[in-house]
């Protein structure tokens, strides 16, 4: 059957499908689990992949809300990159949790994509493996890199991920920053402030010569670095010389080898503060650390093609300056990965993480923009799936980014 009457028939079945589609959109909406606390997503997710015949797998990654679900089998193996934590902080009181990122949006049209693929395996249209990939805490941990680093990837040929976003503009080839997440605290000794300030070792002046350090950093940074950090416990009382203090940063840069060099020298910062002032200073990592995104011309091309036959309008394939981080750039440094972001046509100003955009991640906007992630993320599996040349040019690109990987 050509390519033209393989899209045709996943139209129909996409159709057939729809209802149940947006069904699982508006269950994870509702459900709206913080990362790392997805569990009513997640069973809800694997129960109805399973009544679809996957076969899951869970818990991957040391991760208790990420699984693996997989129906065929063989070569080539297309991974479809689901996520489902929510976002806190919304509501009359803020204190509602709410997806306002989308996640929701993206747990489903990837869930109808794989649906509509299972169907056309089941009539003998093509073989391999279409796995869906059930990624927590995109939000608040990356929790796709304990799953890259627990191996969960190696076997993929290509990853996919279509998300939502504000405005009319779809875009595909925007790019991510690298960050690490480290917290530096530092340990004085506390002495009353005004009758014996001789005896103390004031911890927050460390911190604050710590900040002095990085400002003068960013002078002689690339100009796509990002450092920036807050003080989250500077002591208790004026009159008390703090023996506590401590800051969280991120550091961003858009090459990751630039980055583990960048982050070196905001250490070196902090050793400075703790140099100047007497105190004693720890760090760690409080989050993962992202890779920046690998963009694969390959699949933005043909996922352009793929999302006008959706019809999707406005597509912009040009690559884009860096600006935030996703754990999505770990994958991409594993396969052959493509991550865009789809707008999903409103025209008010709202944009992801906002509470005003909670209304187009469901309902009739959210559903149209859902059916045509649903076609485009299809119909480019099913490109990899028929397409030879196209199977033996991924393969090939994925040996030359682990070795680019391996050198780094």
């Amino acid at each position: 059957m050509e390519l033209n009457e393989l899209y045709e028939l996943a139209r129909e079945l996409e159709a057939a499908g729809a209802e149940h589609y947006e069904e699982v959109c508006q269950q994870i909406y509702d459900y709206a689990e913080l990362g790392e606390q997805e569990f009513q997503s997640s069973a809800y997710l694997k129960e109805q992949l399973e009544a679809l015949g996957f076969t899951v797998t869970a818990p991957i990654g040391g991760l208790p809300t990420a699984f693996r679900a997989e129906y065929g089998s063989g070569h080539p193996k297309v991974a479809f990159l689901a996520e489902y934590d929510a976002l806190p902080g919304y509501g009359p009181l803020k204190d509602q949790n709410g997806h306002a990122c989308g996640h929701n949006w993206i747990a489903a049209n990837t869930f109808g994509a794989c649906d509509v693929l299972r169907q056309l395996y089941d009539r003998h249209h093509f073989t391999g493996t279409i796995v869906y990939m059930g990624c927590p805490a995109e939000e608040m941990l990356g929790g796709k890199v304990n799953m890259v680093d627990a191996g969960c990837f190696d076997d993929i040929d290509a990853a996919m991920q279509i998300h939502i976003a504000g405005g009319t503009e779809t875009k595909l080839a925007g790019q991510s920053l690298a960050i690490d997440s480290v917290e530096f605290t530092y340990h004085g000794v506390s002495s009353h402030a005004a009758g014996a300030p001789e005896r103390g070792v004031n911890a927050l002046d460390a911190c604050y010569l710590m900040f002095d350090g990085v400002n003068a950093l960013r002078q002689h940074v690339t100009p796509d670095a990002r450092i920036h950090g807050v003080i989250t416990n500077g002591g208790l009382a004026p009159n008390v010389v703090p023996a506590l203090a401590s800051s969280r940063w991120f550091v961003r840069a858009a090459d990751r080898k630039y980055l583990n060099e960048l982050t070196q020298k905001v250490i070196n910062c902090a050793r400075g503060g703790a140099m100047m002032t007497g105190a004693e200073m720890e760090w760690r990592y409080f989050e993962n650390s992202y890779d920046n995104m690998k963009l694969n011309r390959t699949l933005i091309d043909a996922m352009a093609e793929c999302m006008k036959a959706a019809g999707v309008e406005n597509i912009n394939t040009a690559e884009e300056a860096p600006r935030g981080s996703s754990d999505v750039g770990n994958v991409a440094w594993v396969t052959p990965t493509i991550a865009c972001n789809m707008g999903i046509g409103n025209t008010d100003g709202a944009e992801c993480h906002e509470e005003s955009f909670l209304c187009n991640v469901i309902g009739e906007r959210g559903f149209a923009g859902l059916h045509k992630a649903v076609l485009s993320q299809a119909f480019l599996a099913l490109r990899i799936f028929t397409d030879a040349d196209m199977q033996k040019e991924l393969a090939g690109q994925k040996q030359a980014i682990l070795a680019e990987r391996a050198a780094r």
